[in-house]
Formats: C-alpha cells, sequence, structure tokens
C-alpha cells in the first residue's frame, strides 16, 4: 500500500476549478445563476474547501462575483470585457508566436497541423466544444515552444472570458473562424516566416475582439 498516498491539496483544489470554469465557460451553469459550495462540492465529489478555494480563484478572473454572506454567481457575459480579454489574450499570441517561429520543429509544426485538421473536422459537424480543444491546442504548440511563462498564465486567465461568448455565438448560429487562418500561420511557421506569423496571429485575435461587438 505504499504507492497509495493522499492526494495534494493543490491538486482537488485544481480540479474543483478546472471542472467548474469549464462548465461555466460551456453554459451548463448560466450566466446569473448562484451557486453554492456545497451542492458542488457533492457534485464532484470533493469537500467544500477546494470548491471554495476554487470560486476565490474564479471571482479573481472573472467568471464568478460574490457578495459576502449573500451570493456566489456567474458572472453576466459583458461585451466590452471580452473585448478587452481578446485584446490582451492576443498581444500575448503575438509575443509568443514571435519568439517561437524560430524555434519550432518539425514535431511542433505536424501538431499543429493535426490540431487545425481536428479543428477543420469539429467545425465541420458543429462540435464547437472540439473546435475550441483543437484551437486551443493548436495555439498552446507556440505558447509552449516560447518557454514565456508569464505570457501562458495570461493566456490560460482571459481565455476562457472569451471562450464563453465564442461558444454562446456559435449556438446561436455564428460561424467559427476559418481553418483557412489557421493553415496561413501553420505554413509562415513552417516557412519560419516570423512577420507573417504574427500578421495572422493579429488577424485572429482581432476577429475575436469583433466578435464581442
Amino acid at each position: 500500500m505504499e504507492a497509495i498516498r493522499p492526494v495534494p491539496r493543490t491538486l482537488l483544489r485544481d480540479r474543483a476549478y478546472e471542472a467548474i470554469r469549464d462548465a461555466i465557460v460551456a453554459g451548463e451553469i448560466e450566466p446569473g445563476a448562484v451557486v453554492r459550495d456545497a451542492e458542488l462540492a457533492e457534485r464532484l465529489g470533493l469537500s467544500r474547501a477546494p470548491v471554495r478555494e476554487a470560486f476565490s480563484r474564479l471571482v479573481d478572473e472573472g467568471l464568478l462575483e460574490s457578495k459576502p454572506q449573500s451570493y456566489t454567481r456567474v458572472t453576466p457575459l459583458v461585451a466590452s470585457d471580452v473585448r478587452d480579454a481578446a485584446a490582451v489574450v492576443g498581444a500575448m499570441h503575438e509575443l509568443v508566436t514571435r519568439v517561437a517561429v524560430p524555434r519550432l520543429g518539425a514535431a511542433d509544426i505536424e501538431a499543429m497541423r493535426t490540431a487545425n485538421q481536428r479543428f477543420a473536422a469539429a467545425v465541420g459537424t458543429g462540435d464547437v466544444g472540439g473546435a475550441l480543444r483543437a484551437d486551443d491546442a493548436l495555439h498552446e504548440v507556440l505558447v509552449r515552444v516560447s518557454g514565456n511563462r508569464a505570457a501562458a498564465a495570461t493566456v490560460a486567465r482571459y481565455t476562457p472570458l472569451i471562450r464563453r461568448l465564442e461558444r454562446q455565438r456559435f449556438g446561436e448560429g455564428g460561424s467559427c473562424r476559418s481553418a483557412g487562418l489557421h493553415e496561413r500561420l501553420i505554413e509562415a511557421c513552417a516557412a519560419g516566416d516570423v512577420a507573417e506569423a504574427v500578421r495572422v496571429t493579429a488577424e485572429i485575435w482581432r476577429g475575436l475582439e469583433e466578435l464581442a461587438d
């Protein structure tokens, strides 16, 4: 039994955070809905402590709002907040693209191509969740290769605000971003063309700013 050790508290907190964040982004917990630590702790099979810690983090990141001794609820979708988040996330992606492109190897380019194939297939079948996961995987290659942890943390913090609006817009019949833009980005990366890769990255994230309008 020596291999069985207590699960670190930080892992429980992260598990609660990720589950609640993903439910909010997917719209399973709708804007304005009141969330209760006891209820979610039971659903997640956790104690209330890691759920409360997750609530605190989600409040800080703008997905929840809390009034002490009163309520904790999902924040409404505010276009200006999403637009601001898209501008910040876009700037971080431009930064990591500029740094990462000269460092990319063949395996990295292949990973981007594979992610874009999944993206195109998901868009074709109307699988919004699959499309957004594939999109994350594609851009994550550049974030990872850049090695910029500050940029990675900023992207991780603000991307969920953008994804929530994307899911809503696409659920209302809006069009998902084109795999063609990704293809242009991949080709620029494969050619080592930093300037073009940054231009395409800016175009991608500018489109998300416009989505908020």
